[in-house]
């Protein structure tokens, strides 16, 4: 994809932060915002650079992780092409509290706060849509405290494993073929366990009769038993 030919205003009008601006809004939104592409292994922020925009990932993954002080890496969110990222932390004017990386070759869209800013000044229902979208973000995040909190290592990976199944599957019970779009130990991390962990379980499951698993793609071979799975004492 080319950036000189990428049509900026009417991607931006399919986003929901932006699917009920104006035509004229729309240009003046794809004014104070810039095309950039990262190649994989590439840093898209660190901690502690100024943060004056926020990101739409375009193509590609983008991992938003911490380093702790013992130095090991724990993935925050995965953050793939229609989603953004770093909106609440834009307006605070503090910088960057988590890294962002390419895991991917991808393209990103950075919207400049000062754009942002300007739509709030013209339509504050603009703000209205902002903090929407920041409480989704916030709504999944405890979601995600919930389920290290209440669920079991195989509960969180049976729960990767189908999070998009019945959106494309119905009520399931067919198989489907789930394709992980990052490593395994980057999966791992983003459910807080560790590498050595995610894999012992997919082969549990694989040898319940559950899963197939062919590299990164798992066929998902009863979507409703693997809901159920409960592992013999």
């Amino acid at each position: 994809m080319e950036a000189r030919s990428f049509d900026l205003p009417r991607y931006l009008s399919v986003l929901p932060l932006f699917n009920e601006m104006s035509p004229a809004e729309l240009q003046r939104m794809a004014d104070g915002s810039q095309l950039r592409r990262f190649t994989r292994g590439e840093m898209v922020f660190r901690v502690g650079q100024p943060c004056a925009e926020f990101h739409v990932t375009v193509m590609g993954q983008i991992k938003l992780y911490a380093i702790s002080i013992a130095g090991q890496e724990k993935v925050i969110e995965l953050v793939g092409p229609g989603n953004s990222f770093a909106e609440a932390l834009m307006f605070t004017g503090r910088p960057y509290i988590i890294n962002a990386q390419a895991l991917t070759d991808s393209l990103l869209l950075t919207v400049s706060k000062a754009a942002v800013l300007g739509e709030i000044d013209h339509d504050p229902r603009f703000a209205l849509r902002m903090l929407a979208g920041i409480s989704r973000r916030l709504h999944g995040l405890v979601h995600d405290v919930e389920a290290y909190a209440l669920h079991s290592g195989l509960q969180r990976v049976i729960g990767y494993l189908l999070r998009d199944v019945e959106a494309a599957n119905g009520t399931g019970g067919s198989a489907l073929t789930v394709s992980l779009p990052v490593s395994k130990a980057t999966i791992a991390s983003r459910l807080s366990l560790t590498p050595e962990y995610f894999s012992r379980v997919l082969h549990e499951l694989e040898s319940a009769g559950l899963i197939e698993i062919d590299k990164r793609d798992i066929r998902i071979l009863d979507s409703k038993r693997l809901a159920a799975y409960q592992p013999t004492a």
